[in-house]
């Protein structure tokens, strides 16, 4: 029987956990043993008892919970004390970009402990059940067009009354991703006139669905991005976004900024000048700021008035909703556990999986993932060489055909397995090359 552990989160300021009951009694119903760390649900709500009524068992001990696990499900990136209370030769499904936080990927590869990074899942078709970046990002989509809401000293949408039109706010949306599109949506149901923007052409479409106005920049090279994220663009671009953006600006009510590019600084589209020439009781709601913000302005976990500006840099976003975050995001590591699960109830990670060949980081005291192995120094994971076909036994003259030629075929082709890392991987995280602001893809 396989035995998950849920411990509770120490991040300052987190409200969320890794496994809500719902995703307990789904996971005992597949012979999952399932611990839950005491008081790991009450900041989202769900008391020890709720988890003790679908099966769980309630561990008030975070170090023996850790110890006896086969597989520990978390959020944010392990601190030493629990990657030195994981057993030796345990599983570790959580968040942990890896390419920041090197020291981690030592420590846990020399315990030998399996690490699945929620944030280097591939951006598929067939990862979407998996992918918590797009589950909590949404949310904080919605929650930002919210916060902006509240701080505006006035009502989203047109209102007709016998005392006069209301007109209504316009918001404009930076970054037409998943969190862009949510505040598109939430800021459209409530009233407001949208704009968006976004250096990809493909997204235009997609604003324009959900009712906004979309804002293209026309007449300069835009660079295409890698696992479906937006490429840092030139300064002829940004240039013209500016200066595209500037009249948007000065007309709006709220922005809520969303441009992020994995480990990279987040980039500037809003300006101090920009900043100068909005209206009065203008809100920038910024939730890059955990990058250092898309506003020159921004100031990360802090909510300040700038030249008669709101500017609301709050971190976590996903955690000021941690009832439902918490709900989308263990129902995510509820589906990669399952995938895990042989016929016989045990777990295995298996590499031809491309989702957990792309999410491993280290297995086993190997570290799998190709951009970590190359910033740790290591050299690359050598590919098993295909082995020669053996003939098949036949009649003189005889031509093997149909199932009997499958052996001879799949012997001559390349086994994928730890030591053979796909491709896929390294384009699921991106093939980056270190720079002094961090990473950039390379051409």
């Amino acid at each position: 029987m396989v035995s998950v552990f849920i411990p509770k989160e120490t991040h300052e300021g987190e409200n969320r956990v890794a496994a809500t009951p719902d995703t307990v009694k789904q996971m005992v119903k597949k012979g999952v043993k399932v611990v839950i760390q005491a008081g790991a649900g009450l900041n989202s709500h769900f008391s020890d008892d709720d988890y003790k009524a679908l099966g769980a068992t309630i561990e008030p001990e975070r170090e023996k919970g850790l110890a006896q696990a086969d597989l520990v499900m978390q959020i944010n990136i392990p601190d030493a004390a629990t990657i030195n209370g994981i057993r030796e030769g345990g599983s570790l499904i959580s968040f942990l970009w890896a390419f920041e936080n090197l020291d981690a990927v030592r420590k846990l590869n020399e315990r030998k402990i399996s690490v699945f990074a929620m944030d280097a899942i591939p951006r598929t078709s067939r990862a979407q059940k998996d992918d918590a970046l797009s589950s909590q990002a949404n949310l904080a989509g919605y929650k930002a067009v919210i916060v902006a809401a509240n701080h505006l000293n006035k009502i989203l949408p047109m209102m007709m009354t016998p005392s006069g039109t209301i007109k209504p706010s316009r918001f404009v949306i930076i970054g037409v991703g998943v969190a862009g599109l949510q505040a598109i949506a939430t800021a459209k149901r409530l009233g407001a006139i949208v704009e968006a923007t976004d250096p990809r052409p493909e997204t235009k479409e997609q604003a324009e669905s959900l009712g906004a106005k979309f804002l293209m920049v026309e007449g300069v090279e835009v660079k295409k991005g890698a696992g479906g994220y937006a490429a840092e663009q030139s300064d002829e671009y940004k240039k013209a976004q500016a200066e595209l953006l500037a009249k948007a600006f000065k007309n709006a009510d709220a922005i809520i900024t969303t441009a992020l590019i994995p480990y990279r600084p987040a980039p500037k589209t809003i300006s101090a000048e920009h900043v100068r020439s909005m209206k009065p009781g203008s809100v920038i709601v910024d939730l890059a700021a955990e990058r250092g913000g898309n506003c020159e302005l921004t100031e990360p976990g802090k909510t300040v008035v700038k030249e008669g500006v709101t500017l609301v840099g709050d971190l976590n976003w996903p955690s000021t909703v941690g009832v439902h975050a918490s709900e989308m995001y263990s129902r995510n590591v509820l589906n990669i556990l399952l995938d895990s699960l042989t016929k016989e109830g045990e777990m295995k990670w298996d590499y031809k999986d491309d989702i957990v060949d792309g999410a491993m980081v280290c297995h086993q005291g190997e570290v799998h993932h190709p951009k970590v192995r190359e910033l740790m120094g290591l050299p690359p994971l050598q590919k098993e060489e295909p082995k020669a076909a053996e003939p098949a036994k036949q009649a003189p003259g005889a031509q093997a055909t149909g199932s009997q030629a499958e052996p001879a075929r799949a012997a001559t082709e390349p086994k994928t397995g730890a030591s053979s890392p796909s491709a896929k991987q390294g384009e699921a995280a991106g093939d980056y090359a270190k720079k002094p602001d961090g990473y950039e893809k390379k051409e």
